[in-house]
């Protein structure tokens, strides 16, 4: 086994594999990260077990990730004399886990997206029992600038991993993509629905306003044919005729020869000049009847209720008026 080199510090420090396409290939997502001055990069437990389908974090960090490899935020910031991040999701009990603690998690996860990764830490582990180290492939472009550090190929296995999931994830933005168009073209018929319903609640409205305006002239030349309407909640009265005195008596009473004689002679007087004021001996002699015949058919209708008694006039002749109900 080949002899270690002096570690760099930190200003000459470059990683073989950027870090961000290490995590994505090994969880299948971007998970958050906290890099340290050292170079050590740490990660929210929470969000790598979410990835790789844990459904208790705390446990799965006590069945699988030993303890020098998990952390509270604030003992590592705090060990960096570092704050702790803005924002509410960064919590100073969060538990974060290396990236021997993230690998550790991986190494145990059951999801098949996970398999690439865990056949590449297995060749590795072959690759250095059996050779004693394992190297990269130095990539076919190298950088130019003077002083840049060596770039090496990314393993074929994560390559794939990083590929199957960049394909995956566009395809995600293809169905997204198209259920946005789905949902704008939904939102332009629901406005276009909307416009003929209010198109149609135009129209009926001006429908409506046709008809009330039609009503309102019915209602004119109505109050033109009837001059002086009566008042709100009141009767309207209807100024009796001759006949239909006379027609309301006929009903109101048997209507014998004499009775209808002195209804006759009667009834017009009453309705020219709202009150009858004769002697009796005149009907008497406008009838052919006696004056105590002329004053049983009076006393008739009277009971009737035909006409009513109004006292007597200045030269005693009786007044009698229509009795109207």
């Amino acid at each position: 086994m080949s002899e270690p080199s002096k570690r760099p510090d930190s200003s000459e420090r470059h990683e073989a594999i950027d870090v961000s396409d290490f995590v994505y290939a090994a969880t299948g997502a971007r998970v958050r990260r906290l890099t340290m001055p050292d170079g050590s990069h740490w990660f929210p437990a929470v969000d790598v077990c979410k990835e790789l389908g844990y459904t208790t974090p705390r446990k799965a960090l006590t069945d699988h990730v030993p303890e020098g490899h998990r952390e509270s935020l604030e003992t590592v910031t705090g060990s960096h004399c570092l704050s702790i991040p803005a924002g509410r999701e960064w919590r100073r009990d969060l538990q974060l886990i290396d990236l021997q603690g993230l690998i550790f998690l991986v190494q145990a996860c059951t999801k098949p997206s996970c398999a690439p990764f865990k056949q590449w830490v297995a060749e590795v582990i072959e690759t250095v029992q059996r050779d004693g180290s394992y190297t990269l492939e130095e990539a076919e472009v190298q950088p130019v600038e003077p002083g840049a550090p060596i770039a090496y190929a990314m393993p074929e296995q994560v390559a794939e991993a990083i590929v199957r999931l960049e394909a995956h994830n566009l395809q995600l933005d293809e169905e997204l993509a198209h259920g946005q168009r789905k949902s704008i073209e939904l939102r332009g018929e629901t406005l276009a629905l909307h416009r003929e319903m209010l198109a149609t609640q135009k129209a009926t409205l001006a429908v409506q306003q046709a008809m009330v305006r039609a009503m309102e002239r019915i209602a004119d030349r109505l109050d033109a044919l009837v001059p002086n309407p009566p008042p709100p909640g009141g009767n309207v009265t209807v100024l009796p005729t001759t006949a239909s005195v006379l027609a309301d008596w006929r009903q109101r009473l048997s209507v014998t020869a004499d009775v209808w004689a002195v209804a006759v002679v009667i009834a017009p007087v009453l309705v020219e000049k709202g009150e009858l004021c004769e002697p009796l001996e005149s009907i008497a002699a406008r009838t052919g009847l006696s004056v105590h015949r002329v004053n049983e058919c009076l006393r008739l209708l009277r009971k009737h209720a035909c006409i009513r008694s109004r006292g007597g006039a200045e030269d005693g002749a009786p007044v009698y008026v229509l009795n109207q109900s």
